[in-house]
């Protein structure tokens, strides 16, 4: 389980550096950008953005913080050549 606490860590870290969320499926989830994510106390919320306008999202993924098994970081090569 991952405390929302951390993951707010992450979001409001400065400069903000990409990270994937780890899931205990086996599922990982990027996020790019702090603007793609809302904590809940129980869940995550990961928006997936609309590629010509960043405030309007496309879908949305609902994540237990329960089934989250780590948070490791992106490095900027990962990051690009995911895109």
């Amino acid at each position: 389980m991952i405390a929302p606490q951390e993951l707010l860590n992450y979001l409001k870290a400065q400069p903000f550096r990409p990270f994937r969320i780890h899931m205990a499926s086996g599922e990982h989830f990027d996020v790019r950008h702090p603007e793609m994510v809302r904590v809940g106390r129980n869940v995550l919320i990961l928006f997936t953005m609309v590629s010509d306008s960043p405030d309007l999202f496309d879908r949305w993924e609902t994540l237990s913080l329960m089934l989250m098994e780590r948070i490791s970081q992106l490095n900027a090569t990962v990051a690009a050549d995911e895109k």
